[in-house]
């Protein structure tokens, strides 16, 4: 599967579907349920085994792509239901599988309904998780480093400087999770669970914002 539709499975309203030779692989997100409604805005931070810059993220992709992604939804509402302060941690080998941890600071009802929208406005997120649990997230933010964790994940994060040391930010990607972005790089990227095994750093990493509704 190439990089580009992943990106469209994980975080973005497809246009239309994707055909293959079966037939169509990927439909717009919510359209299993075509009369909800919904809307939000969420902070991304990621880290992947890709070389910097990630080319999978400008729709080139890549060979095997292992990633912990951090979703803090900022606002939004799902039915009229608040999303705001709803986050959690997707890890993934990329077309293949992913694991979902839900923040388990979030009382019963907020997660019950993180749960009813992730297969709506996380469809192929939530198509492929082998678990959805609830986890103990951790999350620290400096000036310049960024960094979270489940027990089976963790991220450590850089600011990567431009020339004047200022951030080097990035537009016009093809990914609606990609607003703001700005460029970061590995310095713990791991997990290790019954899917996967893996630890990288000086790759690829990002912060951005994902503005989306249906």
């Amino acid at each position: 599967m190439l990089r580009r539709d992943f990106n469209r499975m994980l975080g973005a309203l497809t246009v239309g579907p994707a055909l293959t030779s079966a037939g169509p692989l990927l439909a717009p997100l919510g359209a299993a349920e075509p009369s909800r409604r919904w809307t939000l805005r969420a902070s991304i931070a990621e880290c992947c085994s890709c070389a910097i810059p990630c080319s999978c993220n400008f729709g080139r992709p890549e060979g095997t792509c292992f990633g912990n992604r951090l979703i803090q939804i900022r606002e939004g509402n799902l039915d009229g239901a608040d999303l705001a302060g709803l986050a959690f941690v997707v890890t993934f080998q990329m077309g293949r599988w992913t694991r979902i941890y839900l923040d388990d600071s979030l009382p019963a009802a907020r997660v019950a309904t993180l749960e009813a929208l992730l297969p709506v406005a996380f469809a192929g997120f939530d198509r492929v998780a082998r678990t959805r649990e609830r986890a103990t997230l951790a999350i620290q933010e400096g000036a310049d480093a960024f960094a979270f964790s489940v027990p089976e994940s963790r991220v450590e994060m850089k600011l990567l400087p431009g020339l004047d040391g200022s951030p080097i930010r990035v537009t016009g990607l093809p990914n609606l999770a990609y607003h703001d972005y700005v460029q970061y790089e590995s310095v713990v990227h791991t997990h290790r669970s019954a899917d996967g095994d893996w630890s990288y750093s000086g790759t690829n990493g990002f912060r951005s914002e994902m503005r989306v509704s249906g």
